[in-house]
């Protein structure tokens, strides 16, 4: 099937050296492969939605119309002209519109036409010139895990 060739190794390598496919366990390559799952599209509600009633996913959500319940999401995005009513708790939490009620996340971000009514609890915040918030801020750990800590 290989045949030797013992005369001239080809551009200086030796046939000890050729053969570079086994670099690459077989076993160990495709395991990650087989686990990652592609990541699906976010789930966009349109501005003539109206939801009542919680949202969970692991994906990314972005909320153009109304809800009316808590939201829990990887990324959440609430549009310019949508109303959330209830607890908004997602990794990123991205806020153009409206929310009333808690919000928590890792990465919370204001922008300057979000109006917030409510607490935010965050790992790390950015308020942009602009943004109305009445409520308090508290920064935490792990403000995904809704649990107070005892003092």
């Amino acid at each position: 099937m290989f045949t030797k060739k013992t005369d001239t190794p080809s551009a200086g390598t030796s046939s000890a050296t050729k053969p570079t496919a086994p670099a690459k366990p077989t076993g160990t390559s495709s395991a990650p492969a087989a686990v990652a799952k592609p990541k699906p599209s976010p789930s966009v509600l349109s501005s003539d939605l109206t939801v009542t009633g919680n949202l969970v996913t692991s994906g990314d959500i972005q909320i153009e119309g109304t809800v009316e319940g808590d939201i829990r999401a990887h990324l959440l995005t609430v549009g310019e002209g949508a109303t959330v009513k209830g607890e908004c708790v997602a990794d990123d939490v991205v806020v153009n519109g409206r929310v009333v009620g808690c919000v928590r996340g890792i990465k919370v971000r204001l922008t300057a036409s979000a109006r917030v009514e409510g607490d935010i609890i965050h790992k790390t915040i950015a308020i942009e010139s602009g943004a109305h918030f009445e409520g308090s801020v508290k920064r935490e750990d792990d403000p995904l895990s809704g649990k107070k800590k005892s003092s």
